[in-house]
C-alpha cells in the first residue's frame, strides 16, 4: 500500500512538473560533459580551485574577487576529483535545479501543465545547455535568482504566519547568489518591477526591503574590492543592436526559422494574455539585460553570461501563451485555459478573481452545476458549492473538467464529481506540448553537437598543450604573452614539462597572483639575449599587427624582444590562442616569411590526442 501511494504521490502533475525538467537537463548536460579540453576561465578556476584556501584568500585581494565563493566551491569538488567533469558538475547541478525551480515558479503562477512546459523550454535551450557545461559560476547562480523569484512570489501570498521565514529565505538565498557574483543584484530591480505590477501591501513591501536592505549590507565589501579589480574587464566593448539582436536570439529555444518565431509569437501571447506570468516574467527577462547595457555605454560590463539567469523569463512567457492558445483552441475561450494557483486577493489585484469567475463560468457550462474552486493546487476533484461560497473563497484552484469522473451523489442537491483513477492522468494537451518541446529539441540537436566540440569555445588549450608536449625540446624556453595565458601551463602542466618558463620569477600560488610574478625588464631582457629560440603562448590579438599597446612594461618589453631580435616560424592557432615558434633572425634568414609556413621537422599542423588535467 505504501508503495501504491509513493507512486500516486510522484506521479502527481506538481511533481512531475518539476521532476521531468530536472531528468531532462541533467541528461543534457552530461551529455559529452568531458569534451577533452578547457578554455581560458575553466583553466583559471581549474587553477585556483586546486590551492589551498589561505592562497586563494590572498589572491583575491589582487583578482577575481568577484568569482571569491564560487572559487572556494570548487575547491572542495576539487578536492574529491581533480579533472574537467568534477569541473563543471557544479554547473550541470545548477542548471537542473535552475528547471526545476522555472517549473514549479510555473506551476505555481498558472498550473502544472505550464509548469511543465516552461521546465522542460528552459532545459531544451540551447544557450543553457552551453553554460550548463560551463566551468563557471553562471549556471549557479541563475538557480540561485530562479529560486528567490520562487520565494518571492510565495511571499506575495500574504500568509502572516509564514511571511518572516519567506522572506528570510528570499535575502539568504539572494545573498549567497549576489555573492557568487555581484551582477546578480540586478534582479532586484525586475522584483521589485513585480510588486509594483501586483500592487504589493506594505506589510510586503516591508517584508521585502528588509531583505534586500540584508542583502545590500552582506554585498557592499566585494563590491568595493572589485570596483578596484575593473581592470579585469576592460576587454568588454559598449554593446550595440547587433548585441541586442543575439540576446533575443539567444532566449528562444530555436535561435532561428520556424522555431524562433513561434517561440516570438507565444511568449508576446502570453505576455499580453497571460497577466499573471507577465507580472514576473516580462521584468525578469528585460530589466537585468536593459540596465546592464545601458550602464555599459558609460562603463561596459555586458556580457550575456553575465544576466544568463534573466532568460529564464522567456520559456515562462512561452509555455503560457502555448496554455492561453491551447486553450482558445479547444473552445475554452480566451484566457480560461490558464490555471492558477493560490495568491492573496490583496496582491493580485481584481484581475485574478475577474479570471477565476471566467474559469468557473466554463466549467458550469462544461458540468452542467456551480462549482467552486476552493481546492487549491491540491484539487484533485471539484467541489459543488452556490455561487456566493465561490466569490468568497481566497484561492483559486487548478482544475480540468475532462479530468473529472462525475458521479451522483444522493446526499447532496448537486452531484459531486470523483476522481476514480489511481493514479493521475496526464492529459492528451500536456502530452501534445511535451512533444513540441521534444520536436524544438530534435530541431536544435546539431547546435547541441557543435556546442560539445572544444573548438566552439574561445580556445582549446588542451590541444596547446598536447602540441607543446611533443615539440617543446627539454631546456627550450616558453614566453607567455601576456602573462595571463600561463593558465595553459597550470591547466596542463604535463605540456610543458619539458620547458622552461624564461620569464617566471614566483609562481601564482606564492606570489598570490593568478599567473604568477615576472621578472623585470632588464632581467627578461637578458634573459632573452642567451636563447636561440623560444616558444610563446599568447593571445593572437596581442602577437598580431593590429594590437593595442600593452600597458604593463614587461608585455612591451616582450613584444619589443619578439618583434626585434626573433622571427616567426611556425604557429598553430585555437581560438584566441596563438603557439608560435620563434627563432632569432641570425638563424632564419633563409625561411619563408611567416604567411604560409610549413611545419619544421616534428611538427603537424593537426592537435595530438587531447589530454586531461593532471592530478595533484
Amino acid at each position: 500500500m505504501d508503495g501504491k501511494n509513493t507512486v500516486r504521490r510522484l506521479a502527481r502533475p506538481e511533481v512531475l512538473a518539476v521532476a521531468v525538467p530536472v531528468a531532462v537537463m541533467l541528461g543534457i548536460g552530461l551529455w559529452r560533459l568531458d569534451r577533452g579540453g578547457m578554455w581560458g576561465d575553466e583553466a583559471a578556476t581549474f587553477l585556483v580551485g586546486r590551492r589551498t584556501v589561505p592562497q586563494i584568500w590572498r589572491m583575491l585581494h589582487s583578482v577575481d574577487a568577484v568569482h571569491g565563493l564560487y572559487y572556494l566551491v570548487l575547491h572542495v569538488v576539487l578536492a574529491v576529483r581533480p579533472d574537467e567533469v568534477a569541473l563543471r558538475l557544479p554547473s550541470v547541478c545548477g542548471a537542473a535545479v535552475s528547471a526545476g525551480l522555472v517549473g514549479a515558479l510555473g506551476m505555481r503562477q498558472a498550473g502544472p501543465r505550464v509548469g511543465l512546459w516552461s521546465g522542460l523550454l528552459y532545459a531544451v535551450t540551447p544557450l543553457i545547455g552551453h553554460y550548463a557545461q560551463e566551468g563557471r559560476s553562471y549556471a549557479i547562480v541563475s538557480a540561485g535568482v530562479i529560486g528567490a523569484t520562487l520565494l518571492l512570489v510565495t511571499g506575495l501570498d500574504g500568509r502572516p504566519g509564514r511571511a518572516g521565514w519567506v522572506w528570510a529565505g528570499y535575502g539568504g538565498v539572494l545573498a549567497v547568489t549576489c555573492l557568487l557574483h555581484e551582477l546578480a543584484v540586478l534582479v532586484v530591480c525586475a522584483h521589485a518591477v513585480t510588486l509594483l505590477l501586483v500592487r504589493a501591501s506594505r506589510r510586503v513591501w516591508a517584508g521585502w526591503g528588509r531583505a534586500v536592505g540584508v542583502v545590500t549590507v552582506v554585498l557592499a565589501p566585494l563590491v568595493w574590492v572589485s570596483h578596484g579589480q575593473a581592470g579585469q574587464v576592460g576587454w568588454l566593448v559598449p554593446p550595440d543592436w547587433e548585441e541586442v539582436e543575439a540576446l533575443g536570439r539567444a532566449v528562444a529555444a530555436g535561435p532561428t526559422g520556424v522555431v524562433f518565431w513561434m517561440c516570438v509569437l507565444l511568449a508576446a501571447a502570453g505576455a499580453v494574455r497571460v497577466r499573471r506570468i507577465a507580472r514576473v516574467a516580462v521584468p525578469l527577462l528585460v530589466l537585468p539585460p536593459a540596465l546592464l547595457m545601458t550602464a555599459s555605454q558609460v562603463q561596459p560590463l555586458y556580457h550575456e553570461r553575465y544576466v544568463l539567469y534573466a532568460f529564464a523569463g522567456a520559456p515562462l512567457l512561452v509555455a503560457a501563451g502555448g496554455e492561453w492558445l491551447a486553450g482558445a483552441l479547444v473552445g475554452m475561450g480566451p484566457g480560461r485555459g490558464v490555471p492558477h494557483l493560490p495568491h492573496a486577493r490583496g496582491q493580485l489585484g481584481e484581475e485574478t478573481a475577474s479570471a477565476e469567475r471566467n474559469d468557473r463560468d466554463g466549467l458550469r457550462r462544461l458540468l452542467g452545476r456551480p462549482v467552486s474552486f476552493a481546492g487549491g493546487v491540491r484539487g484533485s476533484r471539484a467541489v459543488p458549492a452556490d455561487d456566493g461560497q465561490s466569490r468568497n473563497s481566497s484561492q483559486a484552484g487548478v482544475l480540468l473538467a475532462d479530468d473529472r469522473d462525475p458521479q451522483p451523489d444522493h446526499t447532496h442537491p448537486h452531484p459531486r464529481p470523483v476522481l476514480r483513477r489511481p493514479l493521475p492522468r496526464v492529459s492528451n494537451l500536456t502530452l501534445a506540448g511535451v512533444l513540441a518541446v521534444g520536436l524544438v529539441a530534435v530541431h536544435d540537436l546539431p547546435l547541441y553537437r557543435h556546442d560539445r566540440s572544444p573548438a566552439h569555445r574561445p580556445e582549446n588549450l588542451a590541444a596547446v598543450s598536447g602540441l607543446a608536449a611533443r615539440d617543446i625540446r627539454p631546456g627550450d624556453p616558453v614566453l607567455f604573452v601576456p602573462a595571463f595565458w600561463r593558465i595553459a601551463e597550470s591547466a596542463y602542466p604535463g605540456g610543458f614539462g619539458k620547458a622552461r618558463d624564461i620569464a617566471l620569477k614566483e609562481s601564482g600560488a606564492r606570489s598570490g597572483t593568478l599567473s604568477g610574478q615576472e621578472v623585470g625588464v632588464r632581467e627578461l631582457s637578458a634573459r632573452l639575449a642567451g636563447v636561440d629560440r623560444v616558444w610563446v603562448v599568447g593571445d593572437g590579438r596581442v602577437l598580431g599587427a593590429r594590437r593595442p599597446p600593452p600597458r604593463s612594461p614587461v608585455e612591451r618589453a616582450k613584444l619589443a624582444a619578439l618583434e626585434g631580435q626573433f622571427t616567426p616560424r611556425w604557429q598553430y592557432r585555437s581560438g584566441r590562442v596563438t603557439f608560435r615558434l620563434y627563432l632569432r633572425r641570425t638563424q632564419a634568414t633563409r625561411l619563408a616569411p611567416m604567411n604560409g609556413l610549413a611545419a619544421p621537422t616534428g611538427l603537424l599542423p593537426s592537435p595530438p590526442p587531447r589530454p586531461r588535467p593532471a592530478r595533484s
